[in-house]
């Protein structure tokens, strides 16, 4: 069998092979050895940045930086300003690879990576599946994401899923009669492995609980379950394990990053430290102790394409005692998760479908800032944004189209231009917000 999804990466520009060569030289880097490595590579990327895009220079300013714990800390709010304006010399939008977060922060943006880099992502990802048995060439998968529905992309995403062996259900609608046609898939078709967002195989996971099924038991290649992109609580983990009869692994990862944390055969959350520099830092941008909660922050090793710099991904984590520059380990992540929509006419929606819903607004223009969406009433949503001027009649009407497609008719939005966005205790600011 032809290995597809190797193919499909060399085909659009990046350099798989050279990428899992160079992955393979870190990983023999010894323990001994990695804190100089590391600390070697954290500075050549930002020696890089300084002297290669303008727009780091810009937010470096006039600083003289003498140690590592001066570089000022990155967030999303300095990359609202064309991506064009934030890419380093020598790169176009031919040498890079560009995509969108998913804004379940508020503050959406576009990013780039160079095409290296992106290959390197890869590379790591493939090796860390490798874990549990999981060949991306080979391996089959039940994919539970989101999934554009204008035709054009639609069909991209689809052609990725074929090339990658992927099946892909829609997470836009999750009521009972959906999940029965889901589950009638795993009859027929021989999964390896599930991945996807946590609240969507959560709901899964709890369809099958109500009619007493393990799934493995009716689809017996299945071979492990990795979740992603929201928090998974630990009554969550063990009802996954009890109904889809497999082993749950966690990831959490950044669109705009890497894998940060993957789950790993020892059921540790084992940190990225190959293409990564994470950091815990409390209010005042310093670095806590291993086992104390702080801001995690993150810096991009190898991205020369776009600078992640201590960025400031906008979440609270702790790092075990235990962790050492080759192998840090994520003792606890605080405030990743994500409402469920309870639609009127019965549909169940995760709140990141909301990201294809308002990405109609997201301009690269830095107009919209921050955004959450609050469910007030069955049929009644409040979009509350900060924009430098107020959204028009032509965006509004973009965004009920797009309601209408990914979501159903009937439903009411009220749109509220803020000065400001109301945060949680830890500072972050969440996307979905149910009063039901």
């Amino acid at each position: 069998m032809l290995p597809l999804f190797d193919l499909s990466l060399k085909l659009k520009g990046f350099p798989l092979v050279k990428a899992e060569q160079l992955l393979n030289e870190i990983l023999k880097i010894s323990e001994d050895e990695y804190e100089k490595y590391t600390l070697e590579k954290r500075k050549d990327i930002v020696e890089f940045h300084l002297l290669n895009n303008q727009s780091y220079q810009s937010f470096i300013g006039n600083k003289t930086i003498e140690n590592w714990d001066e570089i000022p800390v990155m967030t999303k709010k300095d990359f609202q300003k064309p991506l064009l304006e934030r890419i380093s010399k020598g790169f176009s939008k031919k040498t890079i690879y560009i995509n969108k977060t998913s804004g379940s922060s508020g503050d959406p943006f576009i990013f780039a990576k160079d095409n290296f880099c992106h290959a390197l992502t890869w590379a790591n990802v493939k090796r860390l599946f490798g874990w549990y048995d999981i060949d991306f060439n080979h391996s089959y998968q039940a994919r539970f994401y989101g999934i554009p529905l204008d035709f054009v992309g639609n069909k991209k995403e689809r052609l990725k899923d074929f090339l990658s062996k992927r099946y892909r259900f829609s997470i836009f609608n999750l009521s009972d009669s959906e999940l029965e046609k889901v589950f009638s898939k795993f009859k027929t078709k021989k999964f390896d492995y599930i991945n996807g967002y946590t609240s969507s195989i959560v709901l899964f996971a709890k369809f099958l609980q109500h009619k007493n099924i393990v799934l493995k038991e009716y689809c017996p290649s299945l071979k492990v379950c990795m979740v992603t992109s929201e928090m998974l609580f630990e009554e969550d983990k063990k009802l996954l394990q009890k109904h889809l009869g497999i082993p749950i692994v966690n990831e959490y990862g950044a669109s705009e990053l890497d894998l940060i944390a993957f789950q790993n055969p020892n059921n540790e959350w084992q940190v990225n430290s190959e293409t990564l520099f994470v950091e815990i830092l409390d209010i005042n941008n310093k670095p806590v102790p291993n086992g104390v909660e702080g801001r995690i922050v993150i810096t991009s090793l190898f991205n020369k394409a776009h600078p992640f710099i201590r960025y400031d991904i906008g979440d609270i984590g702790i790092l075990d005692e235990k962790s050492s520059f080759k192998k840090p380990i994520l003792k606890k992540l605080i405030g990743r998760t994500n409402d469920v929509a309870i639609l009127p006419s019965g549909k169940k929606s995760p709140g990141l479908t909301f990201y294809y819903v308002t990405k109609s607004i997201i301009e690269d223009d830095g107009n919209v800032k921050e955004f959450i969406v609050k469910q007030l009433k069955l049929d009644t949503f409040e979009i509350e944004y900060v924009s430098k001027i107020e959204l028009n009649s032509s965006q509004i009407n973009k965004i009920e189209e797009a309601i209408r497609t990914y979501l159903e008719d009937g439903l009411q939005f009220i749109f509220t231009r803020k000065e400001v966005l109301k945060r949680s205790k830890s500072g972050k600011l969440k996307q979905f917000q149910s009063n039901l």
